[in-house]
């Protein structure tokens, strides 16, 4: 078997942030956000890292990799996304990087933590014709007060994902309570609601899966999303596919799950990171490690 990759979208414009995010300084001695994540997934198993960039971010992400990763100790493609065309677009950028196996799916501003990266591996490793995603409790996944975006996850009893729904505008209010403003019902959240974060396992039946939903896809409606096309999947609604991979099986994480979606979340986020260090969570240095 293949050893399986994990496939890192930063072919994102980041307008809302301002900056490149995959390399906003975050660590203890001012590694990035992708360097963490590296390091994590590295800790978790996965030897082989896909990166996808855009053309024009892309450069200064692809030297700072060569400048900063032991490139002997995990091996590191690139791919480049030429449109934003949404993340399923992003995955089939690395098609022929990723030869078409088996593969997990990460977004290159958030930090997962080493244990939800392993749910992963071990699940490419042990059942790689199956699709898998992790899941994070909603609370765990917010920075500051500024409102994101949150697909929350409907799991049933066998572990298995039922449908995702999208809600806008999340957001802790000042009395801590978890408030929603896109208009629809519930209005307020529970912190333990299990949430989306967009860290997925595919097995290699899905690469035709996402060529089918990006050639039949109406751009004038949008971009093409992964969480769109796996609602597709788990209800019916695209004809024709393999009933594998239709199942998502769902793992949970307990691990804080952040990232940098806003400028003032950047003083945020090292402060979290920071606090991981005291507690004994993270090493108070990557060097010596991936990081040099």
């Amino acid at each position: 078997m293949t050893e399986p990759s994990l496939l890192i979208l930063a072919a994102g414009r980041a307008r809302r942030y301002g900056g490149i995010k995959p390399l906003a300084p975050i660590g203890p001695n001012g590694e990035a956000v992708i360097d963490l994540l590296a390091h994590d997934a590295v800790t978790a198993g996965f030897t082989r890292i896909a990166i996808v960039l855009n053309d024009t971010t892309g450069p200064l992400i692809k030297d700072h990799i060569e400048q900063h990763w032991d490139l002997d100790q995990v091996a590191v493609d690139f791919a480049v996304q030429d449109e934003p065309h949404g993340t399923v677009h992003a995955v089939l950028a690395a098609s022929e990087v990723i030869s078409g196996s088996a593969f997990a799916v990460s977004n290159a501003d958030d930090l997962y933590g080493p244990a939800a990266l392993a749910h992963l591996y071990r699940h490419l490793t042990e059942r790689p014709g199956e699709n898998a995603m992790v899941a994070f409790q909603l609370e765990r996944t917010l920075v500051g007060s500024s409102p994101v975006t949150r697909g929350v996850c409907h799991i049933d009893a066998q572990g298995g994902l039922v449908g995702i729904d999208e809600r806008r505008g999340v957001h802790r209010g000042a009395d801590g309570v978890i408030a929603v403003d896109d208009g629809f019902t519930p209005a307020v959240l529970s912190p333990t609601l299990r949430v989306s974060m967009n860290l997925w396992a595919f097995s290699a039946g899905m690469w035709t899966v996402f060529e089918r939903a990006l050639a039949e896809h109406d751009f004038a409606t949008g971009e093409v999303l992964l969480p769109v096309v796996v609602d597709h999947l788990i209800h019916g609604t695209m004809t024709g596919v393999d009933e594998a991979l239709r199942s998502i099986s769902v793992y949970t994480s307990d691990e804080h799950c952040v990232g940098v979606t806003h400028p003032g979340d950047l003083e945020l986020v090292q402060g979290h990171i920071k606090d991981e260090v005291a507690l004994g969570n993270r090493a108070k240095a990557l060097s010596g490690s991936l990081y040099r």
